[in-house]
């Protein structure tokens, strides 16, 4: 499973330039999913995600989560964050896990993200899409972890 998570000010996700899902201050959460991933590592994902100190406290540090802010999460299923551009130049989506079983694990993953007293938004599985955000910071930062670990 591959997270690229951003603190945001706010993010939006459109689907035919109707808004599907939206946070203020928070965290937009693309993420993508193998086939090999697991409902275990889903947990895992969310809960780094709802305790990851990235905001910052009185000093300025970051030592906040966006539970302990009352943000939110926007979460995007993006299958392109297994894009492989080793070769060539077209990417290449074998690592991605099929339609399918992404959308399964997608599906499950929000549940399970909803499980925390927080906000939980998405986008809509398989849809173009087109994504918003101002981005505070900036802070950026790839999660990345595998079923086996």
């Amino acid at each position: 499973m591959r997270a690229l998570v951003q603190r945001v000010r706010y993010a939006r996700v459109r689907v035919d330039g109707v808004v599907v899902g939206e946070v203020g201050t928070g965290l937009l959460v693309l993420v993508g999913f193998a086939p090999t991933d697991t409902p275990e590592l889903l947990r895992w994902m969310a809960h780094k995600l709802v305790h990851l100190r990235v905001f910052p406290d009185e000093a300025g540090r970051m030592n906040r989560s966006v539970q302990d802010i009352q943000g939110g999460l926007l979460i995007v299923s993006q299958f392109t964050l297994y894009g492989d551009v080793r070769r060539g130049f077209r990417p290449s989506f074998t690592g991605a896990a099929p339609p399918e079983r992404a959308q399964w694990l997608y599906e499950e993953f929000l549940r399970i993200c909803r499980e925390h007293p927080l906000p939980v938004a998405s986008g809509i599985f398989g849809a173009m899409m087109e994504v918003e955000l101002l981005n505070d910071g900036p802070v950026t930062l790839w999660i990345e972890r595998e079923a086996t670990e």
